[in-house]
């Protein structure tokens, strides 16, 4: 396999204690339809700062929304995975994008909770302001020598908006491997960028969009179907794919995600992936508890890992 060239980047530019400032230029919802789920997507223009030319795709910016907590203190930073390709957003240098969800959930005393960066984001307008630091993250990123190999993205929720850019900046480039993305979502309503991934689908033979709807579609079995019962359902396509000495997994989106993949990789005995480590790797992989996955089941350095 080549060996895998990840990108020097620049770390932490804009600090908490030493934001930007920069405009929003878009603001607009991104899902199928209409969805009890806001989603939207946001760019922002970061032209004449430090961070233009210095952001890549698979990167996160942070936001510091204003006012203070109940104890008085400023909000803390929130990241927000780019999603737009390291040219920009549309290939302007000065724009980059990021996917944002409206936190509202409710309480056990029947109170609401709004998640206080993401409904101050969902909120904004083009023209207003927001505090900007960044960017963070070293590793979750597509190699130097990008086209040298295949990717299996697998995603859910806003964990998709690193593989919108990162799909797109392939593509770009006349990206002739082979890209798998998974994406698994609760309903139709929930699907993210679907236009863009749909047509992407229909027009090239090496992109292929699986979306998982987990409270709609149903498997053989009459199991629900989630991002990791792919590497059951689709093996036509995904295993001559997997078993590629050249072929990439990256996983993002919502914490414990990783648990269904990993098992389903040990079961089919695609160990390239992972790092077990005893008393883990004696045990069969149904029977790994919380303190196998914490410490003994990790990623190999061909699986990115990337959840919240």
């Amino acid at each position: 396999m080549s060996e895998i060239k990840l990108p020097e980047v620049e770390l932490n530019i804009y600090t908490p204690r030493e934001p930007v400032e920069v405009p929003v230029v878009e603001n607009r919802i991104c899902s199928k339809a209409s969805s009890p789920n806001y989603v939207r997507h946001m760019t922002f223009d970061i032209g004449g700062t430090e961070l233009e030319n210095h952001v890549r795709v698979g990167q996160s910016i942070g936001i510091l929304p204003p006012g203070k907590n109940e104890k008085g203190r400023d909000y803390k930073l929130r990241l927000y995975s780019v999603s737009s390709p390291t040219e920009g957003e549309g290939g302007e240098s000065n724009l980059v994008s990021t996917t944002v969800k409206r936190t509202i959930e409710e309480l056990d005393d029947n109170t609401l909770y709004l998640g206080v960066c993401s409904n101050y984001l969902a909120d904004l307008s083009p023209g207003d302001t927001v505090k900007m630091t960044g960017p963070s993250g070293r590793r979750f990123l597509l190699p130097e020598n990008s086209q040298d190999f295949n990717y299996i993205f697998f995603a859910t929720g806003t964990g998709i908006a690193p593989y919108r850019g990162m799909i797109k900046e392939l593509m770009d480039a006349g990206f002739e491997n082979e890209i798998v993305l998974v994406f698994g979502c609760p309903y139709r309503t929930d699907l993210l960028y679907p236009d863009y991934f749909e047509e992407l689908d229909l027009e090239k033979e090496n992109f292929h969009y699986l979306p998982r709807v987990s409270r709609e579609d149903r498997r053989e079995d009459g199991s629900k179907k989630y991002v990791q019962t792919a590497l059951w359902d689709d093996t036509e396509l995904l295993d001559p794919l997997l078993e590629k000495e050249n072929t990439l997994m990256y996983i993002c989106g919502l914490k414990g995600m990783e648990r269904g993949i990993y098992t389903a990789l040990a079961q089919k005995g695609l160990h390239q992936y992972l790092d077990l480590r005893e008393p883990a790797a004696g045990k069969e992989p149904t029977d790994w508890d919380d303190r196998d996955m914490k410490r003994y089941v990790k990623p190999s350095p061909r699986t990115f890992v990337e959840v919240y």
